[in-house]
């Protein structure tokens, strides 16, 4: 059984600032996934040098919303981040295949 390790690229205002800062690109991976799974992920699916990989936990956050009827509770799912720094002269288009 292969677990899948990357989930997407995370595409917002932040993450686009953080890798044309820093030239780091931010995943959001799976919850069981460790440093060396995703680094091998990344230089698989993208054919790129990693050079370290930072990894985040966050909680799932709790949700409430008031509708007519009635207060609806909820939570949102719980993931984890991975932000991975890459060589030198390495990109990563996420663009390319559309």
């Amino acid at each position: 059984m292969k677990m899948e390790i990357m989930i997407k690229p995370i595409v917002t205002e932040k993450a686009t600032a953080l890798t044309e800062k820093r030239g780091v690109y931010t995943f959001r991976v799976s919850p069981d996934a460790n440093k060396m799974q995703i680094k091998n992920a990344v230089q698989g699916l993208y054919g790129v040098k990693v050079v370290s990989v930072n990894t985040m936990r966050y909680d799932g956050k709790r949700k409430t919303r008031y509708t007519r009827t009635a207060l609806l509770r909820g939570k949102t799912a719980a993931f984890k981040k991975a932000i991975v720094k890459l060589a030198e002269g390495e990109t990563i288009d996420f663009y390319s295949n559309i």
